[in-house]
Protein backbone atom coordinates (compact mmCIF):
# COMPACT_ATOMS: atom_id res chain seq x y z
CA UNK A 1 0.00 0.00 0.00
CA UNK A 2 2.79 2.29 0.55
CA UNK A 3 3.94 2.48 -2.98
CA UNK A 4 0.36 3.38 -3.27
CA UNK A 5 0.75 7.09 -1.49
CA UNK A 6 2.92 9.49 -4.35
CA UNK A 7 0.10 8.07 -7.07
CA UNK A 8 -2.98 8.98 -4.78
CA UNK A 9 -1.71 12.21 -3.64
CA UNK A 10 -0.59 13.30 -7.22
CA UNK A 11 -4.13 12.42 -8.47
CA UNK A 12 -5.59 14.67 -5.50
CA UNK A 13 -3.89 17.43 -6.08
CA UNK A 14 -4.14 17.17 -9.53
CA UNK A 15 -8.07 17.24 -9.65
CA UNK A 16 -7.93 19.77 -6.84
CA UNK A 17 -6.21 22.16 -8.63
CA UNK A 18 -7.67 21.54 -12.52
CA UNK A 19 -10.74 22.38 -10.35
CA UNK A 20 -9.66 25.56 -9.19
CA UNK A 21 -7.88 26.45 -12.36
CA UNK A 22 -11.42 25.83 -14.08
CA UNK A 23 -13.28 27.75 -11.49
CA UNK A 24 -10.75 30.57 -11.53
CA UNK A 25 -10.68 30.63 -15.57
CA UNK A 26 -14.80 30.64 -15.68
CA UNK A 27 -15.05 33.77 -13.13
CA UNK A 28 -12.39 35.57 -14.76
CA UNK A 29 -14.10 35.17 -18.45
CA UNK A 30 -17.37 36.83 -16.24
CA UNK A 31 -15.89 39.61 -15.56
CA UNK A 32 -17.03 41.75 -17.89
CA UNK A 33 -16.88 45.65 -16.02
CA UNK A 34 -14.33 46.89 -13.80
CA UNK A 35 -14.38 51.01 -13.10
CA UNK A 36 -10.71 52.00 -14.04
CA UNK A 37 -10.27 54.25 -10.61
CA UNK A 38 -11.28 50.84 -8.50
CA UNK A 39 -9.38 48.35 -10.52
CA UNK A 40 -6.92 47.94 -7.30
CA UNK A 41 -9.75 47.21 -4.91
CA UNK A 42 -11.86 45.50 -7.13
CA UNK A 43 -9.00 43.08 -8.53
CA UNK A 44 -8.07 42.69 -4.72
CA UNK A 45 -11.02 41.69 -3.82
CA UNK A 46 -11.74 39.41 -6.67
CA UNK A 47 -8.31 37.76 -5.48
CA UNK A 48 -9.48 36.74 -1.81
CA UNK A 49 -12.73 35.82 -2.50
CA UNK A 50 -11.57 33.84 -5.40
CA UNK A 51 -8.64 32.26 -2.97
CA UNK A 52 -11.14 31.01 -0.68
CA UNK A 53 -12.95 29.38 -3.14
CA UNK A 54 -9.99 27.33 -4.09
CA UNK A 55 -9.49 26.24 -0.26
CA UNK A 56 -13.37 25.49 -0.45
CA UNK A 57 -13.13 23.22 -3.59
CA UNK A 58 -10.12 21.47 -1.99
CA UNK A 59 -12.20 21.21 1.05
CA UNK A 60 -15.14 20.23 -0.38
CA UNK A 61 -14.34 17.20 -3.11
CA UNK A 62 -16.77 14.66 -1.56
CA UNK A 63 -19.58 17.70 -0.79
CA UNK A 64 -19.61 18.55 -4.35
CA UNK A 65 -21.39 15.89 -5.55
CA UNK A 66 -24.22 16.27 -2.03
CA UNK A 67 -26.85 17.16 -5.06
CA UNK A 68 -25.99 14.13 -6.76
CA UNK A 69 -26.34 12.39 -3.54
CA UNK A 70 -29.29 13.93 -2.06
CA UNK A 71 -30.84 13.03 -5.62
CA UNK A 72 -30.34 9.59 -4.86
CA UNK A 73 -31.37 9.56 -1.35
CA UNK A 74 -34.55 10.48 -2.06
CA UNK A 75 -35.47 7.17 -4.03
CA UNK A 76 -34.31 5.35 -0.90
CA UNK A 77 -35.97 4.30 2.37
CA UNK A 78 -33.72 4.92 5.51
CA UNK A 79 -32.61 1.52 5.83
CA UNK A 80 -31.61 1.18 1.89
CA UNK A 81 -29.81 4.71 2.86
CA UNK A 82 -27.67 3.76 5.95
CA UNK A 83 -25.98 0.68 4.09
CA UNK A 84 -25.71 3.02 1.20
CA UNK A 85 -23.39 5.54 2.44
CA UNK A 86 -22.01 4.08 5.61
CA UNK A 87 -18.76 3.95 3.64
CA UNK A 88 -18.76 7.64 2.97
CA UNK A 89 -19.36 8.14 6.59
CA UNK A 90 -16.27 5.83 7.93
CA UNK A 91 -14.09 7.29 5.34
CA UNK A 92 -15.17 11.08 6.06
CA UNK A 93 -14.50 10.40 9.68
CA UNK A 94 -11.48 9.31 9.03
CA UNK A 95 -10.29 12.08 6.92
CA UNK A 96 -11.58 14.64 9.62
CA UNK A 97 -9.53 13.17 12.42
CA UNK A 98 -6.61 13.16 10.63
CA UNK A 99 -3.89 14.98 9.93
CA UNK A 100 -3.91 17.57 13.18
CA UNK A 101 -0.40 16.68 13.96
CA UNK A 102 3.29 16.58 12.41
CA UNK A 103 5.21 16.86 15.78
CA UNK A 104 4.98 17.37 19.24
CA UNK A 105 5.42 21.15 20.82
CA UNK A 106 8.62 21.68 22.83
CA UNK A 107 8.58 21.68 26.61
CA UNK A 108 8.96 25.43 26.38
CA UNK A 109 7.00 28.00 28.64
CA UNK A 110 7.13 30.41 25.99
CA UNK A 111 8.01 30.22 22.49
CA UNK A 112 6.91 31.56 19.33
CA UNK A 113 5.90 29.11 16.73
CA UNK A 114 3.77 30.11 13.67
CA UNK A 115 2.37 27.49 10.82
CA UNK A 116 -0.31 27.72 8.13
CA UNK A 117 -1.05 26.02 4.95
CA UNK A 118 -3.45 23.20 3.50
CA UNK A 119 -3.38 19.72 5.07
CA UNK A 120 -4.95 16.88 2.56
CA UNK A 121 -6.69 13.36 3.90
CA UNK A 122 -7.57 10.40 2.18
CA UNK A 123 -9.42 7.41 3.30
CA UNK A 124 -8.84 3.93 1.46
CA UNK A 125 -11.68 2.10 0.19
CA UNK A 126 -11.57 -1.72 0.05
CA UNK A 127 -13.69 -4.02 -2.25
CA UNK A 128 -16.08 -4.91 0.65
CA UNK A 129 -17.12 -0.99 0.91
CA UNK A 130 -18.21 -0.95 -2.49
CA UNK A 131 -21.09 -2.85 -2.66
CA UNK A 132 -23.98 -4.47 0.29
CA UNK A 133 -26.45 -6.62 0.93
CA UNK A 134 -29.19 -5.73 3.37
CA UNK A 135 -32.65 -7.21 4.58
CA UNK A 136 -34.79 -3.70 4.80
CA UNK A 137 -38.25 -2.12 4.25
CA UNK A 138 -39.56 -0.18 1.18
CA UNK A 139 -42.23 1.32 -0.56
CA UNK A 140 -42.84 0.72 -4.38
CA UNK A 141 -43.36 2.90 -6.70
CA UNK A 142 -46.47 3.01 -8.51
CA UNK A 143 -45.08 1.42 -11.78
CA UNK A 144 -43.83 -1.60 -9.30
CA UNK A 145 -46.81 -1.77 -7.57
CA UNK A 146 -48.79 -2.32 -11.06
CA UNK A 147 -46.33 -4.92 -12.06
CA UNK A 148 -46.61 -7.09 -8.73
CA UNK A 149 -50.81 -6.47 -8.97
CA UNK A 150 -50.55 -7.31 -12.91
CA UNK A 151 -48.55 -10.79 -11.58
CA UNK A 152 -50.98 -11.39 -8.84
CA UNK A 153 -53.25 -13.83 -8.75
CA UNK A 154 -56.01 -11.14 -8.35
CA UNK A 155 -59.04 -10.94 -10.86
CA UNK A 156 -58.21 -7.91 -13.57
CA UNK A 157 -60.85 -6.21 -12.43
CA UNK A 158 -59.71 -5.94 -9.02
CA UNK A 159 -55.54 -5.47 -9.82
CA UNK A 160 -56.44 -1.74 -9.26
CA UNK A 161 -57.10 -2.42 -6.01
CA UNK A 162 -54.42 -4.10 -5.26
CA UNK A 163 -52.15 -1.56 -6.62
CA UNK A 164 -53.37 0.68 -3.91
CA UNK A 165 -52.83 -1.43 -1.27
CA UNK A 166 -49.39 -2.09 -2.42
CA UNK A 167 -48.70 1.94 -2.38
CA UNK A 168 -50.12 1.92 1.05
CA UNK A 169 -47.48 0.09 3.19
CA UNK A 170 -44.16 -0.86 3.32
CA UNK A 171 -42.87 -4.11 2.44
CA UNK A 172 -39.79 -6.69 3.69
CA UNK A 173 -37.65 -6.59 0.95
CA UNK A 174 -33.97 -7.46 0.40
CA UNK A 175 -31.05 -4.57 -0.93
CA UNK A 176 -27.92 -5.81 -3.16
CA UNK A 177 -25.95 -3.48 -4.82
CA UNK A 178 -22.84 -0.88 -4.73
CA UNK A 179 -22.73 1.61 -1.96
CA UNK A 180 -21.79 5.11 -2.95
CA UNK A 181 -18.30 4.23 -3.18
CA UNK A 182 -19.15 1.44 -5.75
CA UNK A 183 -19.63 1.81 -9.44
CA UNK A 184 -21.78 3.46 -11.59
CA UNK A 185 -22.34 0.53 -13.47
CA UNK A 186 -23.76 -1.53 -11.01
CA UNK A 187 -27.33 -0.72 -10.06
CA UNK A 188 -29.09 -1.68 -7.22
CA UNK A 189 -31.33 -4.62 -6.70
CA UNK A 190 -34.73 -4.83 -4.46
CA UNK A 191 -36.18 -8.44 -4.11
CA UNK A 192 -39.06 -8.94 -3.14
CA UNK A 193 -40.12 -12.67 -1.70
CA UNK A 194 -43.66 -12.45 -2.22
CA UNK A 195 -46.35 -11.58 0.44
CA UNK A 196 -50.52 -12.40 0.86
CA UNK A 197 -52.21 -9.41 1.75
CA UNK A 198 -55.79 -8.69 2.00
CA UNK A 199 -57.45 -5.96 0.30
CA UNK A 200 -60.66 -4.26 -0.07
CA UNK A 201 -62.69 -4.57 -3.05
CA UNK A 202 -66.48 -3.99 -4.38
CA UNK A 203 -67.00 -7.67 -3.38
CA UNK A 204 -65.31 -7.10 0.28
CA UNK A 205 -62.18 -7.89 1.65
CA UNK A 206 -60.25 -10.53 -0.35
CA UNK A 207 -57.09 -11.87 0.10
CA UNK A 208 -54.50 -12.25 -3.13
CA UNK A 209 -50.90 -13.69 -3.90
CA UNK A 210 -48.58 -11.31 -4.51
CA UNK A 211 -45.22 -13.18 -6.22
CA UNK A 212 -41.41 -13.06 -5.46
CA UNK A 213 -39.79 -10.54 -7.73
CA UNK A 214 -36.65 -8.19 -8.58
CA UNK A 215 -36.84 -4.54 -9.35
CA UNK A 216 -33.93 -2.57 -10.26
CA UNK A 217 -33.73 0.77 -8.82
CA UNK A 218 -32.05 3.79 -10.91
CA UNK A 219 -29.16 3.69 -7.83
CA UNK A 220 -25.73 3.45 -8.91
CA UNK A 221 -22.32 3.87 -7.09
CA UNK A 222 -21.74 8.17 -7.04
CA UNK A 223 -17.67 7.89 -6.84
CA UNK A 224 -17.05 5.51 -9.72
CA UNK A 225 -15.52 2.24 -7.56
CA UNK A 226 -12.99 4.88 -5.61
CA UNK A 227 -10.44 3.34 -3.83
CA UNK A 228 -9.60 6.31 -1.80
CA UNK A 229 -11.75 9.39 -0.54
CA UNK A 230 -9.80 12.59 -0.90
CA UNK A 231 -10.36 15.95 1.26
CA UNK A 232 -7.91 18.97 2.49
CA UNK A 233 -8.56 21.67 4.49
CA UNK A 234 -6.85 24.66 5.23
CA UNK A 235 -5.27 24.52 8.80
CA UNK A 236 -3.05 26.92 10.92
CA UNK A 237 -1.00 26.39 14.52
CA UNK A 238 0.21 28.62 17.20
CA UNK A 239 2.17 28.32 20.35
CA UNK A 240 3.86 27.90 22.24
CA UNK A 241 2.37 28.74 25.74
CA UNK A 242 3.24 26.68 28.66
CA UNK A 243 4.32 23.59 26.50
CA UNK A 244 0.71 23.85 24.47
CA UNK A 245 0.05 24.55 20.67
CA UNK A 246 -3.09 25.06 19.32
CA UNK A 247 -4.61 24.30 15.37
CA UNK A 248 -7.48 25.51 14.20
CA UNK A 249 -9.01 24.59 10.50
CA UNK A 250 -11.93 27.21 9.77
CA UNK A 251 -13.97 28.62 6.22
CA UNK A 252 -16.47 31.02 6.82
CA UNK A 253 -19.97 30.09 5.84
CA UNK A 254 -20.33 30.27 2.28
CA UNK A 255 -23.26 29.04 -0.32
CA UNK A 256 -21.79 26.30 -2.67
CA UNK A 257 -25.37 26.89 -5.15
CA UNK A 258 -28.88 27.07 -4.53
CA UNK A 259 -30.05 23.16 -4.30
CA UNK A 260 -27.01 22.22 -1.95
CA UNK A 261 -26.95 25.57 0.11
CA UNK A 262 -24.65 26.69 2.58
CA UNK A 263 -20.99 25.10 4.08
CA UNK A 264 -20.06 25.64 7.46
CA UNK A 265 -16.67 24.27 8.60
CA UNK A 266 -14.89 25.02 12.31
CA UNK A 267 -12.44 22.84 13.68
CA UNK A 268 -9.62 23.07 16.95
CA UNK A 269 -7.27 21.28 18.86
CA UNK A 270 -4.71 21.59 21.61
CA UNK A 271 -1.45 19.56 21.99
CA UNK A 272 0.40 20.11 25.40
CA UNK A 273 4.11 18.38 26.37
CA UNK A 274 3.85 17.49 30.03
CA UNK A 275 7.93 17.96 29.82
CA UNK A 276 7.27 21.69 30.21
CA UNK A 277 6.62 20.96 34.04
CA UNK A 278 9.77 18.59 34.18
CA UNK A 279 11.80 21.11 32.39
CA UNK A 280 13.23 21.69 28.22
CA UNK A 281 15.94 18.59 27.62
CA UNK A 282 14.61 16.48 30.46
CA UNK A 283 12.88 13.94 28.18
CA UNK A 284 15.03 12.94 24.35
CA UNK A 285 11.81 13.41 22.91
CA UNK A 286 8.94 15.80 22.36
CA UNK A 287 5.87 14.08 24.12
CA UNK A 288 1.85 15.89 24.06
CA UNK A 289 -1.32 14.71 24.86
CA UNK A 290 -3.56 15.97 22.25
CA UNK A 291 -7.35 16.33 21.83
CA UNK A 292 -9.00 17.85 18.03
CA UNK A 293 -12.43 18.05 17.30
CA UNK A 294 -14.61 19.08 14.17
CA UNK A 295 -17.94 19.97 12.83
CA UNK A 296 -18.97 20.69 8.99
CA UNK A 297 -22.82 21.05 7.45
CA UNK A 298 -23.50 20.89 4.21
CA UNK A 299 -26.61 23.26 3.27
CA UNK A 300 -29.34 20.66 4.44
CA UNK A 301 -28.26 17.25 3.19
CA UNK A 302 -25.78 16.24 6.00
CA UNK A 303 -23.89 17.67 9.07
CA UNK A 304 -20.48 15.64 10.29
CA UNK A 305 -18.19 15.88 13.26
CA UNK A 306 -15.61 13.91 14.88
CA UNK A 307 -13.78 14.06 17.76
CA UNK A 308 -9.97 12.41 18.54
CA UNK A 309 -7.30 12.41 21.27
CA UNK A 310 -4.34 10.97 22.29
CA UNK A 311 -0.58 10.52 22.68
CA UNK A 312 1.69 12.16 19.88
CA UNK A 313 5.96 12.07 20.02
CA UNK A 314 8.47 12.80 17.38
CA UNK A 315 11.66 13.51 17.01
CA UNK A 316 13.79 16.61 15.79
CA UNK A 317 16.98 16.16 13.72
CA UNK A 318 18.67 18.62 12.63
CA UNK A 319 18.91 22.24 12.82
CA UNK A 320 15.54 25.09 12.86
CA UNK A 321 16.21 25.39 9.35
CA UNK A 322 16.79 22.34 8.29
CA UNK A 323 15.06 19.27 9.65
CA UNK A 324 13.36 16.09 9.83
CA UNK A 325 11.40 14.59 12.49
CA UNK A 326 10.31 11.61 12.65
CA UNK A 327 6.45 11.03 14.40
CA UNK A 328 3.95 8.43 16.20
CA UNK A 329 0.84 8.89 17.28
CA UNK A 330 -1.87 7.03 19.27
CA UNK A 331 -5.76 8.71 18.70
CA UNK A 332 -8.57 7.35 20.07
CA UNK A 333 -11.46 8.86 17.90
CA UNK A 334 -15.22 8.85 16.98
CA UNK A 335 -17.14 10.32 14.40
CA UNK A 336 -20.61 10.86 13.20
CA UNK A 337 -22.86 12.16 9.93
CA UNK A 338 -26.59 13.45 10.53
CA UNK A 339 -28.46 13.00 6.83
CA UNK A 340 -31.62 14.95 5.95
CA UNK A 341 -33.47 14.19 3.00
CA UNK A 342 -37.23 13.97 1.44
CA UNK A 343 -37.70 10.48 0.54
CA UNK A 344 -40.60 10.80 -2.69
CA UNK A 345 -43.29 7.67 -2.14
CA UNK A 346 -45.99 7.13 -4.31
CA UNK A 347 -49.60 7.08 -2.76
CA UNK A 348 -52.71 6.29 -4.41
CA UNK A 349 -53.06 10.16 -4.22
CA UNK A 350 -50.12 10.66 -5.81
CA UNK A 351 -46.29 11.70 -4.84
CA UNK A 352 -45.74 12.73 -1.45
CA UNK A 353 -42.12 13.94 0.71
CA UNK A 354 -41.52 11.80 3.34
CA UNK A 355 -39.24 13.31 5.71
CA UNK A 356 -36.11 10.86 6.55
CA UNK A 357 -33.68 11.41 9.11
CA UNK A 358 -31.14 9.89 10.76
CA UNK A 359 -27.23 9.25 11.90
CA UNK A 360 -24.37 7.07 11.56
CA UNK A 361 -21.46 6.33 13.53
CA UNK A 362 -18.20 6.02 11.84
CA UNK A 363 -16.44 2.45 12.12
CA UNK A 364 -12.59 3.97 13.30
CA UNK A 365 -12.47 4.39 17.27
CA UNK A 366 -8.81 4.07 17.27
CA UNK A 367 -5.87 4.62 14.39
CA UNK A 368 -2.00 4.50 15.01
CA UNK A 369 -0.27 7.24 13.23
CA UNK A 370 3.84 6.98 11.90
CA UNK A 371 5.17 10.01 9.97
CA UNK A 372 7.61 11.77 8.34
CA UNK A 373 8.04 15.78 8.46
CA UNK A 374 10.51 17.86 6.54
CA UNK A 375 11.10 21.21 6.82
CA UNK A 376 13.77 23.56 4.51
CA UNK A 377 14.03 27.42 5.51
CA UNK A 378 9.70 28.38 5.85
CA UNK A 379 8.41 25.30 4.14
CA UNK A 380 7.60 22.40 6.13
CA UNK A 381 6.21 19.20 4.02
CA UNK A 382 4.78 15.94 6.10
CA UNK A 383 3.04 12.78 5.14
CA UNK A 384 1.92 10.04 7.25
CA UNK A 385 0.06 6.52 7.42
CA UNK A 386 -2.96 5.83 9.77
CA UNK A 387 -3.61 2.31 10.52
CA UNK A 388 -7.06 1.81 12.04
CA UNK A 389 -10.48 -0.16 10.70
CA UNK A 390 -10.22 2.21 7.71
CA UNK A 391 -6.41 2.60 6.65
CA UNK A 392 -5.46 6.38 5.77
CA UNK A 393 -2.99 8.74 4.47
CA UNK A 394 -2.25 12.54 5.16
CA UNK A 395 0.06 15.16 3.98
CA UNK A 396 0.53 18.44 4.76
CA UNK A 397 2.21 21.63 3.44
CA UNK A 398 2.74 24.78 5.32
CA UNK A 399 4.51 27.91 6.05
CA UNK A 400 6.42 27.95 9.12
CA UNK A 401 7.75 30.28 11.53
Amino acid sequence: MGFEIPSVFGTLWHDCTQMAAQWLTHRRDNVTRVIPNKQRRVEMRYVRSELLLILLMLMMVIPASSQNLEETLQKLTESAAKSYVAPIVSGYGANINGGWFHRSPKASLIAFDLEFGVVAMGTFFSDEHKTFNAAGTFRFTSAQAQTLADRSNAPVQFRADVRNAILSQEFSVNFAGPTVAGAKKDSMKVSFPGKSMVVSTALGPQTYTLPSHVFVLPVTGLLEDATILPMAAPQATIGTVVGSQFTFRYLPEMEINAEIGKVKYVGWGVQHNPGVWLGEGKIPFELSASYFTQDLSVGTIFESSGTTFGLNASKQLGWGFLNLTPYVGYMIESSKMKFTYDYMIDTPAGKVPQKVNFELEGENTSRFTVGLSFKLLLVNVNADYNFGTYKSVTAGAMISF
